[in-house]
């Protein structure tokens, strides 16, 4: 059923028999296509955007200089959009998101999307809602398949977190921080996180996720921006190319846990290793694509001994020439292309979202890896401090 309903929405969109395309080398978002655009000095600005509970919530507009612009709000730290330059130098939209305070906080429960919101204490799956460390059982709640997603029922994407701005000569820095009560959602150990987004004149966008606990815990955080290259109010991202730079991935159980085995892409449709368009494999006959109604899984990055920032993805949608490039200090990314979206839900541009609306490149370390001994590990102990950075880089080609 899923299949037959997806291969229609690939036809309509003349999605069908596309390939892997050749390897083009991208233009920077310092050059390239965005050369010509001159630089003026980054901005930083704050506006009233509703509130919650009576705490007022403010939207902040980062400008890069070079014709980037993205609003980020103090509700969950969430992305509403990131507007960049075409080959053409037409500036749009190039994340998912809702036009008002409203959409965010409407947007519950099984149809959920968490558009570009900062998830955490643990972004992705907690089988069961259940792990061990230092020989105590933590609980915390499910909300879906049985296990615990991004947090649980009011994860870090339902908070008011306080801002602070930073205006310099070749960026602009806007820094939020939640302080996690022990116990809140289940979880040990009060925990101090602060987000760092900032904005260069190369039109990269930096997050600095940083986190301190005064007891043993497990953390996990990530952004879950929905990318769509050729605009949000486009119809979908199956053109589009991607490339991860990952030889494996890690195979899910029916309830989209992992299963402890970390499989190779190659011959397989999560075989990224070159471009290749989203919806070139989409429709084959693969038990994990059947599981997920899509991609919705880990790929693990090839770091080798490098424990710094590496580049793990990249995007092109040929149509714009634009392009995404995704450097993480992290293991894993999460490649999901928004396959239960159904309509429901307006966007910023009055666009209904639909299936294959967007897709996200949520680095990350492993979902479930409090479970799984053998994944890297994401436990935080006092006196340690939670590190970790990823940067989108726009460019054209």
């Amino acid at each position: 059923m899923r299949g037959k309903r997806l291969l229609r929405r690939i036809a309509i969109a003349g999605i069908a028999g596309l390939a892997a395309c050749s390897n083009t080398t991208t233009n920077s978002a310092a050059g390239g296509g965005n050369a010509s655009i001159p630089a003026e000095p980054p901005s930083i600005t704050r506006e009233p955007f509703g509130q919650v509970g009576g705490i007022p919530v403010n939207r902040y507009t980062l400008t890069s200089g070079r014709a980037m612009r993205v609003r980020i709000l103090t509700y969950g730290g969430i992305i509403q959009s990131i507007e960049v330059p075409d080959r053409a130098g037409h500036v749009g939209n190039v994340v998912l998101g809702f036009p008002t305070l409203d959409g965010y906080l409407n947007n519950t429960g099984s149809a959920k999307t968490y558009f570009g919101a900062i998830v955490g204490r643990y972004g992705n799956r907690i089988a069961k809602g259940a792990f061990s460390l230092n020989g105590n059982e933590y609980h915390l709640p499910v909300n879906n398949n049985g296990n615990s997603l991004h947090g649980g029922t009011t994860g870090f994407d339902t908070k008011v977190w306080q801002a602070s701005e930073r205006n310099d000569s070749d960026s602009v820095g806007l820094t939020l921080q939640y302080v996690s009560p022990a116990g809140e959602m289940g979880y040990p150990g009060t925990l101090t996180t602060t987000v760092t987004y900032t904005l260069n004149q190369k039109n990269e966008l930096h997050l600095d996720y940083h986190a301190t606990t005064d007891a043993p815990t497990v953390i996990n955080l990530t952004n879950h921006s929905y990318f769509n290259l050729a605009g949000e109010d486009t119809l979908d991202i199956y053109d589009q190319k991607v490339t991860i730079d990952a030889d494996n991935y890690t195979p899910t159980d029916p309830t989209q846990i992992p299963t402890g085995q970390i499989a190779p892409v190659k011959g397989t449709p999560f075989d990224f290793t070159s471009p290749t368009a989203i919806g070139a494999h989409l429709t084959a006959n693969d038990p994990q694509l059947l599981l997920a109604h899509g991609y919705d899984h880990n790929w693990v990055i090839n770091r080798g001994d490098n424990t710094g920032l590496v580049e793990a993805a990249r995007a092109e949608d040929p149509q714009t020439g634009r392009t995404l490039t995704v450097s993480t200090t992290e293991p894993g990314v999460q490649f999901y292309t928004a396959n239960f979206i159904d309509g429901a839900f307006t966007g910023t541009s009055a666009h209904s979202y639909r299936q294959g609306a967007g897709f996200t490149m949520e680095t990350q370390h492993f979902p479930d890896s409090p479970n799984h001994p053998n994944f890297p590990t994401t436990t935080l102990k006092p006196g340690q401090t939670y590190d970790s950075t990823t940067v989108f880089a726009f460019g054209t080609k």
